[in-house]
């Protein structure tokens, strides 16, 4: 039997299949094994999906990335936040202090806000999570269509807090920072958990009234924001068309849904079974 066993009729069937996933479809077989490249390509992914964990984010770098971002926006040197999870060891097996500032981030926040000040309409966090490579790799073109989306928008001039880098955070400490910078909601850009075909996915979470003790049924989430899943115009729109029903009902989670007029290919128009065509 060769390796890739396969008949013609079905290797075509497959091709088009894959062009629709990232998947591991249709990989054929060597005796009752995996032919070797097939084995060795998911040991690559596998090994791409553990560094993501612990890489660490170059703050200085996206610092510099983000204040070269062409906007309309006054963008000021992104302050630079810490958790209470010291090193990347505490942050894998202590979740809850990925949640929470340090002392000393908790001060620069609270001298950052001194002056008495109306609350800003939107705080954006970059946090590195679990994969540092995504915030890295897709917050600064993702901000920089964001802030786009945010200028062009005609029904609200938008206020914007300054912008935050947090490292060794989860999810959660965008609810820390937000309420912390008096904003009326907050949006994490956050590294999700790799997959073995996406180690450099970037997830986008939106709360209204963030306060620390706020749950996972308060946010609203965009994920896989990269070029290969959610591409950075697309996310963009949807980020917008949330904050804009968020800051109309004055809320965020599971009572806010999203009703964008994206089309989802099973209910395109004229679309045909590729099984068939």
């Amino acid at each position: 039997m060769t390796e890739g066993n396969h008949s013609p009729s079905t290797d075509s069937l497959w091709d088009r299949l894959q062009a629709f996933t990232d998947a591991r479809i249709g990989l054929g077989c060597t005796g009752v094994s995996l032919p070797t490249h097939q084995l060795l390509a998911f040991q690559m992914a596998h090994a791409q999906a553990r560094d993501a964990v612990h890489w660490p984010l170059n703050v200085e770098a996206l610092c510099e990335q983000v204040m070269a971002i062409e906007s309309p926006f006054t963008i000021e040197p992104p302050l630079q936040l810490q958790t209470q999870a010291a090193d990347r060891m505490t942050y894998v097996q202590r979740p809850d202090l990925g949640r929470v500032l340090s002392s000393e981030s908790r001060q620069r926040l609270h001298q950052q806000t001194e002056q008495p000040a109306t609350a800003s309409d939107l705080a954006i966090v970059m946090v590195d999570g679990l994969s540092a490579l995504a915030v890295q790799t897709h917050a600064p073109p993702f901000l920089e269509a964001l802030l786009g989306e945010l200028e062009a928008d005609e029904h609200r001039d938008w206020q914007l807090a300054p912008l935050t880098v947090v490292q060794q955070g989860r999810v959660a400490i965008g609810d820390d920072v937000g309420e912390l910078l008096n904003a009326r909601a907050v949006l994490v850009l956050i590294g999700e958990r790799p997959g073995l075909s996406s180690p450099d996915s970037l997830g986008l979470y939106l709360t209204w009234g963030p306060c620390r003790g706020l749950t996972d049924a308060d946010r609203n989430c965009v994920s896989n924001v990269r070029p290969a899943g959610l591409r950075y115009p697309e996310a963009s729109s949807r980020v917008v068309h949330l904050l804009s029903e968020s800051f109309r009902r004055q809320l965020s989670g599971v009572q806010l849904k999203e009703r964008t007029d994206d089309d989802v290919i099973e209910h395109k128009a004229g679309s045909k079974n590729f099984l068939v065509s």
